[in-house]
């Protein structure tokens, strides 16, 4: 899966200052990856609000992405909950076409264990039409998959094909990447962290920040998967403050305010999420000040 490799951007879903989908403003940030050379894009995951989002609104957005991307870019969608049953009708009734791989979270809230994990993606798997990437992100599903069951699960299922994972913990990731077999991706889910995964063998990261700034995320990691470290660790110490400051008020309030920043979109969010403070804001602007007029090194 060659196409999962290198920088899969996470979208936002961006509203007007009414609060609805801002249609016009998805169609720039596509042409804008586009341009930027990312590898693929992921939409309806965590970024992109999507427990705000009606089944209508679903429909209306994966249908115009597809539609806009024009087979240009490899597309992932999220599709994932906490009842399996539910779920696994979402999947059946849900029109694929135009996706390359679903993006299914870790159930939620329920805090299952790890049995009740494998028979969640065991029956998303026996019904889902695309390829499986499973995403670990603990610290928003309160369970977390074990390096242990995602093995199992990959051996035991052809179409789960790889794990974002967000722990953030290079260890384990480590771990992981050394028990693996050779087609499954270790895809990094944690922006600060993505390149000391890729240096440990991993396929590449699906970015928040890459969102924002697209093509200085996507240099970065290129770089890393072409083994020139010294270059891509540069650019990392440049991104690492804007890494920070967008998590600081929870995701995608952080990067919301930065894309506004940078006229990209309207800072609206929908409740129970609101605005970055006036405090974030500055320090994202001072930010990016930095960036537009680097510091010469050497």
């Amino acid at each position: 899966m060659k196409e999962f490799r290198g920088t899969g951007v996470a979208m936002i879903t961006p509203f007007t200052k009414e609060g609805e989908i801002d249609f016009a403003v998805i169609s720039n940030l596509m042409e804008e990856y586009v341009a930027a050379q990312v590898d693929y894009l992921v939409i309806m995951g965590t970024t992109a609000e999507t427990v705000t989002l009606t089944k209508e609104e679903k429909n209306s957005l994966a249908e115009f992405v597809v539609s806009k991307n024009q087979g240009r870019l490899p597309l992932v969608i999220g599709l994932g909950g906490n009842n399996t049953t539910a779920l696994v009708t979402e999947i059946k009734s849900t029109v694929l076409s135009g996706f390359q791989a679903i993006l299914s979270v870790c159930p939620y809230y329920n805090r299952p264990n790890q049995e009740g994990i494998y028979q969640h993606f065991a029956a998303i798997a026996a019904v889902s039409p695309l390829p499986i990437i499973l995403y670990n992100v603990p610290a928003r599903t309160g369970s977390s998959i074990e390096n242990s069951n995602t093995l199992r699960l990959s051996k035991d299922f052809s179409n789960i094909i790889g794990i974002k994972d967000a722990r953030g913990d290079l260890e384990l990731a480590d771990e992981l990447i050394a028990q693996h077999k050779e087609d499954f991706l270790v895809i990094s889910g944690d922006d600060a962290s993505a390149l000391g995964l890729i240096e440990r063998g991993g396929a590449g990261v699906i970015s928040v920040l890459a969102g924002g700034l697209p093509e200085q995320f996507v240099k970065m990691i290129q770089l890393g998967l072409d083994n020139q470290f010294n270059e891509a660790k540069a650019i990392l110490h440049d991104l690492l403050p804007f890494i920070e400051l967008i998590f600081q008020e929870g995701n995608p309030t952080g990067l919301k305010a930065l894309m506004h920043l940078m006229q990209k979109c309207e800072n609206t969010l929908r409740l129970p999420l609101v605005p970055a403070s006036a405090e974030l804001e500055s320090l994202l602007q001072e930010s990016l000040n930095h960036l537009q007029t680097p510091v010469k090194r050497g």
